[in-house]
């Protein structure tokens, strides 16, 4: 290695947002790398193109590196109709945004959330998502 190069073990953590989806609300959470740990953000309460426009100053506030996304599943891991819904909100994010979007099993994150005591239960559940994304990075 060269003086003044760093190493790659020590390249910046990478930063992400998260999201609870659902038909009417998202949830939102930030998180890095580094800490490994993700912080409720906000509740986006819109459909459409207003979802994507509130996800879009998101993301120019944040700079998140990559989205994280709750995919939904039955207790047996079946999937269905909102397990759908959420992928094709992946596959949206990463189509406008053009960032890496990353898919979690999120059974159970809103009830955790509430269980937790979570003031802004989407978010909370977001949060869940994120620190079980975080927590299975190498």
């Amino acid at each position: 290695m060269s003086v003044g190069a760093m190493p790659d073990r020590l390249a910046p953590p990478l930063s992400y947002l998260a999201f609870d989806f659902g038909t009417r609300r998202v949830g939102v959470a930030c998180g890095n790398g580094l800490t490994r740990r993700a912080s409720p953000l906000r509740t986006i309460a819109a459909e459409g193109d207003a979802r994507f426009a509130a996800i879009a100053r998101l993301i120019d506030e944040w700079r998140p590196d990559a989205l994280v996304v709750g995919v939904p599943f039955h207790p047996d891991g079946a999937a269905h109709d909102n397990t759908r819904r959420a992928r094709r909100f992946a596959r949206q994010l990463h189509g406008r945004f053009g960032l890496p979007v990353h898919e979690v099993d999120e059974r159970y994150s809103s009830t955790e959330a509430i269980a937790g005591g979570a003031r802004d239960v989407d978010a909370g559940a977001a949060t869940i998502i994120l620190d079980q994304y975080l927590s299975g990075l190498p």
